[in-house]
C-alpha cells in the first residue's frame, strides 16, 4: 500500500535520495499559475543542496519552457533546472535528418523545436520521409476523427513522438497531447518512436543517474510513475492532477488499472 504523505509531506522522506525528478505541468503548475507549496518544496531542497530536474513531457526545447516559467514567475535557479522531452530528440535529428523530409504534426508555437532543421520541413504530408507529432494543429485541436483520417494511409513511416502524454489538465480544463496523436497512429498500425517520460533516455540525458537514489514526482501514473517503475525508481503519485476524478480511497485499484504503483501519494507536491 502506498504510503500518504499529506501529514508528514515530503520532508519525512527527502534525506533518503540524491537525485529527484519532478513532473511540471500537475506539480510545479496547473497551466495557469504556479503552485506555492511547491516552490516552497523545491527552496527546502534547495536548502539540503539536494540534486532535481524539472523533468517535463513537453514538446520544446528546454529554454523556451525556462522562459515560460519565468514569466510565471518561478525564479532564474529553478528555471534552469528543466528538462523538456523536446530537448531529447535533438540527437535523433542530428544523426538521422540529412536529406529526409519531415511532416510536422503540432501547433505553430511548436516550431521553435525544429528552428535548426526547418530547411528539412515538408509542408506535404506525402512528401515525408517520416512524421514530427508534437500536439494537435491549431484548428483541429480536438478532432480525433480528422487525425485518424490523416494518418490513415501513411503506416508505411515512422512517427517521432516528442511528447508521450496523452492529457494533460489546464486550470481544470483536459486538453489532448500529442501521446493521443501517437496513439491513433500505432491503433492503425504505425509506428512511433517517443521521446520523453516513460521512456529511460530522457532521465539519462536529464542527469547522471549512476549508482544515486532517486525519487519521482508527478501527476500522471502513465508517464511518471511508469517511468520510475521501468529503472526500478521510487516514486510519488500527485493525487490532485491528471487522476483527480479517478481516486478513490483505495489507489491500488487506480494502480491496477494502469499497471503502475507508486511509493507513496501526495494531494499536493508540498514539503
Amino acid at each position: 500500500m502506498a504510503k500518504n504523505l499529506d501529514k508528514d509531506g515530503l520532508k519525512s522522506i527527502a534525506f533518503k535520495y540524491d537525485l529527484f525528478f519532478i513532473d511540471i505541468w500537475g506539480v510545479i503548475h496547473d497551466g495557469v499559475q504556479l503552485h506555492e507549496n511547491s516552490i516552497k518544496a523545491l527552496n527546502e531542497l534547495e536548502k539540503l543542496n539536494k540534486e532535481y530536474v524539472l523533468l517535463t513531457n513537453a514538446p520544446r526545447p528546454n529554454e523556451t519552457v525556462s522562459k515560460y516559467l519565468k514569466k510565471m514567475g518561478l525564479d532564474e535557479k529553478k528555471s534552469k533546472k528543466v528538462f523538456t522531452s523536446g530537448q531529447a530528440p535533438f540527437n535523433f535529428f542530428i544523426k538521422n535528418l540529412n536529406n529526409s523530409k519531415f511532416y510536422h504534426i503540432g501547433p505553430f508555437k511548436d516550431y521553435d523545436l525544429f528552428d535548426s532543421f526547418k530547411k528539412n520541413k515538408s509542408s506535404k504530408i506525402n512528401d515525408a520521409d517520416f512524421l514530427l507529432c508534437t500536439g494537435f494543429f491549431d484548428d483541429h485541436e480536438d478532432d480525433l476523427q480528422y487525425y485518424k483520417n490523416l494518418l490513415q494511409n501513411k503506416t508505411s513511416i515512422k512517427m517521432i513522438c516528442t511528447n508521450p502524454d496523452l492529457v494533460i489538465d489546464r486550470g481544470g480544463q483536459r486538453e489532448y497531447c500529442a501521446g493521443k496523436i501517437a496513439q491513433i497512429f500505432e491503433n492503425i498500425g504505425g509506428k512511433v518512436e517517443y521521446f520523453g517520460k516513460p521512456y529511460p533516455p530522457v532521465y539519462k540525458q536529464a542527469a547522471n543517474i549512476k549508482n544515486k537514489k532517486i525519487l519521482c514526482i508527478g501527476d500522471n501514473l502513465n508517464t511518471d510513475i511508469k517511468g520510475a517503475n521501468v529503472q526500478d525508481f521510487e516514486s510519488i503519485l500527485i493525487s490532485n492532477g491528471v487522476h483527480f476524478e479517478e481516486m478513490t480511497d483505495d489507489p491500488n485499484k487506480l494502480f491496477k488499472k494502469y499497471n503502475s504503483y507508486a511509493n507513496y501519494i501526495q494531494s499536493e507536491f508540498r514539503w
